[in-house]
């Protein structure tokens, strides 16, 4: 598989994130921060018990990657609302823009990954059917506490499979996703006034 280093970036066409002790944190974070992580960790909970230790064969892989897959697809979805809500200034717009483009070419390179295994990729949801807070997002900074649980989320949920994988070479493409993650919930941190780095350590 190609390093995620090595895979050109999508330009966007629209605009713009697991269980165990992590949880307990995210649960202590306010409103919509809390509320962007908890999807993301709902989404983990969904993958089979054997993710959550060394799978074994191409297939568990598969699932694996497919679970991946449908957290950027719920990134993107989200990024879109963000975009959609006309509360992001123009500056902050084209930031969320720059991210979902990053999120679109993560689901792109996984997709295909899915399929270079022998993998189906798994499809994107209606946005209707992640049901998002649009109805508590009412300033910027609602949006941008969102996005960051999001991307605090997706951190953890791919720091969480890292180990898993059959193959160690999907490791590395999961690992270069996870310090994109990361990265974006540190500039959104900053957006928001916050510590960009609030910790030596991510989990």
């Amino acid at each position: 598989m190609d390093r995620m280093s090595q895979m050109p970036a999508r330009e966007p066409e629209t605009i713009v994130t697991l269980p165990d002790a992590r949880r307990r944190g995210l649960l202590k974070a306010p409103g919509l921060f809390a509320l962007g992580s908890l999807a993301v960790i709902t989404l983990g909970e969904s993958m089979p018990a054997w993710a959550q230790t060394q799978s074994g064969s191409t297939k568990d892989d598969i699932n694996i990657l497919n679970t991946a897959l449908g957290l950027e697809y719920q990134a993107i979805a989200a990024y879109q609302v963000g975009a959609e809500s006309g509360l992001l200034q123009k500056p902050v717009l084209d930031t969320a823009v720059k991210f979902q483009g990053h999120h679109k070419a993560h689901a792109q390179v996984l997709a295909g990954t899915v399929s270079k295994l022998g993998g189906s990729p798994v499809m994107a949801k209606k946005p209707s059917e992640y049901s998002f807070p649009t109805d508590q997002l009412k300033t910027q900074a609602d949006v941008l506490r969102f996005a960051a649980g999001l991307e605090k989320g997706a951190t953890a949920a791919y720091l969480g499979v890292l180990p898993n994988f059959y193959n160690r070479e999907l490791t590395r493409a999961a690992g270069s996703i996870l310090g994109d993650e990361a990265m974006h919930w540190a500039v959104l941190l900053h957006a928001l006034g916050e510590d960009p780095v609030p910790g030596a350590f991510v989990g």
